[in-house]
C-alpha cells in the first residue's frame, strides 16, 4: 500500500467514475484500476463497486476513504509547513469561499498579507455552498474556508468572525425605500430575488421564512448576493441581504437599504480542519482578516 494508491483511491471515491480520474490524473484507466485492485488485495475485502454508471465505494471503501482523507491531507499540511520552513517567506495558501464574499470581506487583509509576505500566494477557489467549501478542507484541498456558519461538521472546525443582520435592498424610488424597518408582515408583499439555490445564505434565511410564517409571495429570480443589489438597482426585485461591509449605501447611491429585525443574523467565519495544523502563513492571513472585520464591523443600514 502506497502512498500514491491511496491518493489514486481517494480520487476515485471523489469523482466515482474511473476514466475520469484517470484524464484528471493523466493515467489510463488500467492503472487507475490497479491501484484500487492492489489496495483490495491488501485488505482483502471488495473496496469499490462497479455500477451502471461509473463506480462507488462499499462500506468498507468508505472506512478507508476516511482514513485515508485524514491522513493524506494531515500530510499534506506537514509539507507545506516544512516548504514553508525551506523557503522563507515564500508558500501558498488557499481560500475557498462564494463568488462574491472575497470583495466584500477580504480586501484589506489581502494588501496587508501582500505588504508583509510579497513573495507568498494567496490562492481563491470560488464554491457555489458551505457544503462545497467543507469538502474541500475535507480533502486537503484548501486551507481555509470563509462561509456561512451552521451546524458542527465532524472533523472541522469552525470559527465565527462577524454576525450580519438582514436588510432589504431596494431601489431608492421604491416606496419601502422610506420605512424605517421592514416588518414580517411586509415579506409577502416582496418581489424576492432568492439567493442561488444550494447557498446557506438561503436556505437559512427561508427556514426564518418558515418561522415567521411570512414568506415573499413571488420570486423574480436568483441571483448571487452582488447581482441581486443591481436588480434591485435597476427595479427589478427585492434583495433581502445580509448586511455587507462593503455595499454602498452613501447618499448618491441608486439603493437603500432597511433592516429587516424580525429575521435571524446569520453569522459568517472560518472552517478548517484544524487550527493547530494550519501553515504559518494561512494561520496568519485567516486573523488578518478576522482583525479587519473585528475592527470595521459592518455598519447598520438606516
Amino acid at each position: 500500500m502506497t502512498l500514491d494508491d491511496l491518493r489514486v483511491f481517494l480520487a476515485v471515491c471523489e469523482a466515482r467514475n474511473l476514466s475520469v480520474v484517470a484524464r484528471a490524473m493523466s493515467r489510463t484507466q488500467s492503472a487507475v484500476s490497479q491501484h484500487v485492485r492492489r489496495l483490495e488485495r491488501e485488505t482483502g475485502l471488495t473496496l469499490i463497486e462497479r455500477r451502471p454508471r461509473g463506480v462507488a465505494p462499499t462500506q468498507a471503501g468508505l472506512i478507508l476513504y476516511q482514513a485515508a482523507l485524514d491522513g493524506i491531507a494531515s500530510l499534506d499540511a506537514a509539507l507545506r509547513r516544512l516548504a514553508e520552513i525551506r523557503d522563507g517567506d515564500g508558500g501558498t495558501v488557499r481560500i475557498t469561499t462564494g463568488g462574491v464574499t472575497v470583495r466584500h470581506f477580504m480586501p484589506e487583509a489581502i494588501l496587508a498579507f501582500r505588504d508583509l509576505h510579497p513573495e507568498a500566494t494567496l490562492e481563491f477557489q470560488s464554491a457555489s455552498s458551505a457544503r462545497r467549501c467543507i469538502e474541500l478542507v475535507q480533502n486537503g484541498r484548501v486551507d481555509l474556508a470563509w462561509i456561512t456558519l451552521g451546524r458542527p461538521v465532524p472533523g472541522i472546525q469552525q470559527r465565527p468572525v462577524v454576525d450580519l443582520p438582514w436588510m432589504l435592498v431596494v431601489n431608492a424610488d421604491d416606496p419601502l425605500a422610506e420605512r424605517e424597518v421592514i416588518e414580517p408582515d411586509d415579506l409577502p408583499g416582496l418581489r424576492y430575488i432568492a439567493h442561488p439555490a444550494n447557498s446557506a445564505s438561503r436556505h437559512r434565511l427561508e427556514e426564518d421564512f418558515v418561522r415567521l410564517g411570512r414568506s415573499p409571495a413571488q420570486t423574480v429570480g436568483t441571483a448571487d448576493w452582488d447581482t441581486a443589489v443591481l436588480l434591485a438597482e435597476l427595479g427589478i426585485g427585492h434583495a433581502v441581504l445580509p448586511n455587507l461591509p462593503r455595499l454602498d449605501l452613501s447618499a448618491s447611491s441608486k439603493v437603500r437599504a432597511v433592516p429587516i429585525p424580525a429575521l435571524t443574523p446569520i453569522t459568517v467565519g472560518w472552517a478548517v480542519r484544524q487550527w493547530n495544523a494550519l501553515s504559518p502563513l494561512a494561520a496568519e492571513f485567516a486573523d488578518l482578516v478576522t482583525a479587519k472585520q473585528s475592527g470595521t464591523r459592518a455598519k447598520q443600514p438606516g
